[in-house]
Order: C-alpha cells, then structure tokens, then sequence
C-alpha cells in the first residue's frame, strides 16, 4: 500500500521567473512516518529506481531506533519497512545511527549502519540486497578498528578502489578514510590526515574532481566547513584547513555534477548556544572547484526549526535528488535541475 502523498513545500526564497526555478519537485518521503522521530537519510539510485533510508524511533540515542528504508516504484515511494535494527545476540537492543546506501559498479547494494550506545562507542554494520533492496542479507559486523562511512557515502574511482569517508569522535573529533580494492570485500585504514592546526573534524563528504584528484569536506567544531585533498586514491592527504564556508557543526553532504561543478547541500551559518543552533537554514552552494563556493538556493528558512543531515545525488537522467531531516519529524525529498543552479 502506497502511503506518499505529492506536495509543494512553500519556496524558501523568491523567484524572479518560474523559468528559472531549480526545484522541479519537493515531497515527503512518506507523509505518515512509523516513528516519533526520522533522522539522517540516505539516497541512491538503482536500476530499478531510488532508494531511501535514514533511523527512525522514538528519538536519537534510544533503543528503539532503527533502520528504515523505502523505495521508489512507478514515482511513488513504498511504505517505510525497518531493515536493521540494534538486536543484540543476547537479546537487549541498543540504538541505530546514520545509515548509508552505496552501489558499487558490480553491485550489491550495500547498507552501512551503526550499532552502539553513543556515537563515542558504536561499531559498524553492514548488509547487503542483490535486487535493489527488496531484500536484505543478515548484518555483519566490519572488522574491528572499522565504522564504514560515518553519515556520506563512498566514491568509487577509475580504477575500481572505493574510498569511504569516516570519523571517530572518541575524545579529539578526528577523520579517516576506509579504502577497499576489491569492491568492499576487504578495507584497511588510510594514512593518518595531517592536522597541524588542530581542527575537529568529522563527517566527511567526497568529491572527485578527475585526474587523480580527491577532495574531502566536512563540518567542525570551527563553525567552517573542513577540507583535504589526496592524489592518491585516498591513501594520503593533505593537512585540514578551514574554508571559508560557514557551518553550525551540522552534517553536510556534496557530489560531482556531470558539468564538472561540485554541488554542495549545507546549513550556512554559524553555532549557537545550543547544538541545534543554526539548523534553520538549509542552502545549496555550487563550486567550481572545490575551494571557492557561492550558495545559489534556500531550501528551508524557519529560524529555531531544524533542517539537517542532508543527502545527495545525481541520478541518470541528471536531476539531483537531496533528502534531509525534516523538524526530526520526517525525511523531505526536493528535486533539482542542476541547469538552473
């Protein structure tokens, strides 16, 4: 039984011209969540259509969130089922955290998560679908030292290696890269990031810009977003530095657009008192570079609200497709033309 319902979300910013509108479409993904509370999506397309999970439970930390996921068949998203959860083998449950959905080249679609009472003391878990998640294999724990992406996905590069951005956030907020070359059967550690300036970083996002060239971006305590690069498949990187791209110490997500451009979906301003602080706006800034970014689009602007932890992609017919955190309510689906942007 579909549950979706289509609707506009009220326009965040004017519009000179609806020619010039960017936003072809926004939604929920259902608009009659099975939780209190839906956090930290994650969207990827499949070949037979896109893919949606994110955790869900009565709120962040408790046991009884989960992993819930939904698919979209005939431009109509499937009632969420839950598809991972915190059961331990003796029977206790502990919660679920940030999920993401990744499709290597060969496949299969590969559902990363984490178990565990804190994000000081999760571990990471792995399941996998061979139909384009209809169905799910058993959980496997990574081997230990291992977390899998902490909230954005994997890239994988020409030559077939996957990068997987990670983080720990036990004591001093650190990042790390996971690396496989054997399409996520095996993974070893990256070299250490170089930190001189004693940045706290976590949450990567990847972008590759071709040439052998990988940039990474993330947020910090700084209230700016991070970055690093490597030239190496992401063995080794340069040390982090700040960029001039304001951030509450809020997850961010980014992708390569097929133009050549970086897309980049974000809260652009600046801590307050309170965590959530900051979370009321959510932008898209555009790069050509990775160094130099402008925001070009609101998406939301209700100050005190939250808005965060959002997903991107492009997808085939080269639409970006973005979800995030709605209120802590529900997961918002908006749909771009990246000509607009």
């Amino acid at each position: 039984m579909r549950t979706t319902r289509y609707f506009l979300l009220p326009l965040a910013m004017p519009l000179t011209a609806m020619a010039a509108n960017p936003i072809v479409l926004r939604e929920f993904i259902t608009t009659a969540p099975p939780t209190k509370q839906s956090h930290a999506s994650t969207i990827v397309e499949t070949p037979s259509g896109l893919v949606a999970a994110w955790f869900g439970g009565k709120q962040e930390r408790d046991p009884s969130v989960g992993i819930w996921l939904s698919r979209q068949v005939q431009g109509h998203w499937s009632a969420p089922l839950e598809v991972a959860d915190g059961v331990q083998s003796d029977g206790h449950r502990e919660p679920t955290w940030n999920p993401v959905l990744f499709l290597p080249r060969h496949g299969p679609l590969t559902l990363f998560y984490k178990v565990g009472p804190d994000p000081q003391h999760w571990r990471g878990m792995v399941k996998t679908s061979s139909d384009n998640g209809v169905h799910w294999s058993k959980a496997h724990a990574l081997p230990d030292g291992l977390l899998g992406p902490i909230k954005d996905k994997p890239v994988q590069l020409a030559d077939g290696g996957i990068v997987s951005p990670s983080s720990t956030e036990l004591g001093r907020w650190t990042i790390h890269f996971e690396l496989s070359s054997d399409g996520g059967a095996t993974w070893q550690q990256s070299n250490a990031v170089p930190n001189p300036a004693g940045i706290e970083a976590i949450q990567p996002s990847l972008l590759p810009w071709g040439h052998g060239k990988l940039q990474a971006i993330g947020r910090t305590r700084q209230n700016r977003l991070f970055d690093t690069w490597s030239s190496d498949g992401g063995h080794t990187w340069s040390s982090l530095k700040l960029l001039d791209v304001p951030n509450p110490n809020s997850g961010i997500d980014a992708v390569m657009l097929a133009d050549g451009r970086a897309c980049l979906v974000y809260n652009p301003t600046e801590h307050g008192k309170q965590w959530w602080d900051g979370r009321g706006t959510l932008a898209v800034a555009i790069s050509p570079d990775g160094m130099h970014w402008k925001q070009v689009l609101t998406l939301e602007n209700s100050p005190g609200a939250e808005f965060s932890y959002p997903a991107v992609i492009q997808a085939r017919d080269g639409r970006i497709h973005i979800t995030y955190t709605w209120k802590r309510l529900r997961i918002a689906h908006v749909v771009l033309d990246p000509q607009q942007l």
